[in-house]
């Protein structure tokens, strides 16, 4: 029964490593392709799954990355490089359109202010800047 100890350990940890490796996101795997390791775990049960959980198994599990802060259920926060233009040109463009439409709404506050400051009765020409 002793002699069987090892054998049944080394399954257990195969199994475990083979299932891991297979539901483990694509993204978040490390170091090789999820094939590749799939493919090591498979034929090398012991190294395989050692290395597996050393060298290819995600840091930490997207369930307590969400809990860290990160937005739940919108997985394109969680892409590594979202931020990256992918368009300088329409980024130009959209950042002239803020402008634009940031300096209408100030116009509008001032033109409102001074409305509202004639109308309290300062009449001593325009507010305070």
């Amino acid at each position: 029964m002793i002699r069987l100890l090892p054998g049944v350990i080394v399954f257990l940890l195969w199994a475990y490593c083979l299932v891991d490796a297979i539901v483990s996101d694509q993204s978040r795997v490390r170091h090789l392709p999820k094939w590749v390791w799939i493919v090591l775990v498979l034929l090398f049960p012991l190294v395989g799954s050692v290395a597996w959980l050393v060298a290819g198994r995600p840091g930490t599990p997207a369930r307590l990355t969400r809990e860290r802060g990160a937005a739940p259920g919108f997985p394109e926060y969680e892409r590594p490089g979202r931020m990256a233009a992918s368009d300088p040109a329409k980024d130009e463009e959209f950042l002239r359109q803020v402008r634009e439409r940031a300096e209408e709404q100030r116009r509008r506050y001032e033109a409102e202010r001074r409305r509202k400051a004639e109308l309290e009765g300062d009449g001593e020409g325009t507010p305070e800047a």
